[in-house]
């Protein structure tokens, strides 16, 4: 790409690839570490969300309410002090606090604080009770959470002295955050440890069947999987399992083939060998001599290149067309009008109206040409039919010949058999080639007719 080219895509583009790329090289690689991560992230937002509203909702409210509460009696205490003048009314009041309000109150006169404010500790009441301090009195104070864990000092300067104030703590701490919080990050691991193990065995299958496809890859016979796991992960392996049966017959059908070309061609070529060899080398030849000896290689010629022909078409098999929807009547009203020209006697087509499947027309119209020369070869009439199935479309080719008995239809199907004499014997099995190309299956029954019947079925 070109300096100049790279202004055509905006800024956000390129920005996007970057933040793509450092997204790839954050990530972690496997299946299963990238399952568990859309599992945690999950739960880690909700959980933390769960927190904030409990917070906000009810925590800080409750600790506002408890810190009011705290600092409505500490008011009470201070307006009463500054109303009482005299040390032994002042040490009276502060033992019926300490008795009624549960405040631990102690005076002490002409004292000095040194410091002011408050510490901090997690959780609001630090700031919630400092809030409602300054908010109720106007003397200087200072709160001391640290001293000790179970109560909080207040200490505030009055003109005539320091008032301490210890407070329980737990009138001002909500010890049920810890509880929540708790167990939200035990359900969130308990869940989390759930879903990992759900999540290995899921991924197990998976790898199972990656392992399966690498092994095949490399041409080791690994024999069918066993499907487990989840629906999609099952599909998966049974459709493997196809794929690797349909590899193997097209490979051991192919190898057939290159097995069968030299015998197949060796009986032509020895007559063409003997042919040339008993013809005359010297003298004079007349034409009217050899010329049965012609007619005959000739004919082996024309014999090798049907066989030649028949291989190629075997060995092209569906080739590269692509699948489109095809009404399936005037297909086969084509593949009639051309079985006529060649001479056979097509006497019906029987097609439900807008019947329509997709597949390769030109592969299936080869398919069906094969298996219509077939029955003209053995039979007088032929029928074509179509009609649709639960999960697809069944096409039949019917002859009224003798037929192929039931214990020899199997070994028909094979390359280089042929049932009814004649042949190469690879016209039913180029037809089965093509329709399992399809995803679909052929079979031979007994015909309505009296002869042959060739179903052929065809996913919708």
């Amino acid at each position: 790409m070109r300096r100049g080219s790279l202004k055509l895509f905006p800024s956000s583009f390129w920005k996007s690839r970057r933040m793509e790329k450092s997204m790839r090289r954050v990530l972690p690689r496997s299946l299963l570490a990238r399952s568990l991560l859309i599992v945690l992230i999950p739960l880690l937002v909700t959980q933390g969300i769960a927190l904030e509203v409990f917070y906000g909702n009810f925590l800080q409210v409750a600790s506002r309410r408890l810190s009011d509460a705290v600092t409505s009696e500490i008011v009470l205490s201070l307006n009463a002090l500054e109303r009482l003048k005299k040390p032994a009314d002042r040490q009276w009041f502060v033992e019926q606090a300490q008795q009624h309000l549960l405040l631990v109150e102690t005076w002490h006169s002409n004292a000095r604080l040194k410091r002011f404010g408050s510490t901090h500790v997690l959780g609001p009441m630090d700031e919630d009770l400092a809030r409602a301090l300054r908010a109720s009195i106007s003397y200087p104070f200072f709160v001391n959470w640290r001293k000790d864990p179970h109560t909080v000092k207040i200490s505030i300067q009055l003109p005539d002295g320091v008032l301490d104030v210890e407070a329980p703590r737990k009138r001002l701490d909500m010890g049920q955050i810890w509880l929540f919080v708790a167990w939200a990050v035990g359900s969130s691991l308990l869940l989390f440890v759930i879903a990992s193990l759900f999540m290995r065995n899921q991924v197990r299958a998976i790898r199972r069947l990656a392992h399966a496809a690498e092994q095949f890859g490399l041409g080791r016979d690994i024999g069918p999987i066993r499907p487990a796991g989840a629906q999609e992960v099952r599909k998966a392996a049974v459709a493997f399992n196809r794929m690797q049966d349909r590899i193997y017959r097209f490979v051991s059908q192919r190898t057939g083939v290159l097995a069968g070309v030299s015998h197949d061609l060796r009986t032509p070529l020895t007559r063409l060998r003997l042919s040339l060899a008993m013809m005359p080398r010297t003298g004079v030849v007349q034409a009217e001599d050899i010329q049965p000896d012609v007619e005959d290689m000739i004919g082996d010629v024309a014999e090798m290149e049907h066989m030649i022909a028949s291989y190629l078409a075997f060995a092209r098999g569906e080739g590269a067309e692509n699948v489109v929807e095809t009404d399936v009547e005037p297909f086969l009203e084509d593949v009639a009008a051309a079985a006529r020209r060649a001479g056979a006697h097509v006497f019906s087509v029987r097609v439900a109206p807008g019947l329509r499947v997709h597949m390769r027309p030109d592969a299936m119209r080869r398919a069906l040409t094969n298996l219509v020369d077939n029955a003209r070869r053995y039979g007088a009439h032929i029928s074509l039919s179509a009609q649709a199935v639960s999960d697809g479309v069944v096409m039949m080719v019917d002859d009224d010949g003798p037929g192929i008995p039931p214990d020899r239809r199997d070994s028909v199907l094979r390359a280089f058999e042929s049932g009814r004499g004649g042949g190469t014997g690879l016209g039913l099995t180029i037809s089965r080639d093509i329709v399992r190309a399809h995803g679909g299956e052929m079979e031979l029954q007994d015909s309505p007719m009296g002869g042959l019947r060739v179903r052929l079925f065809l996913p919708r």
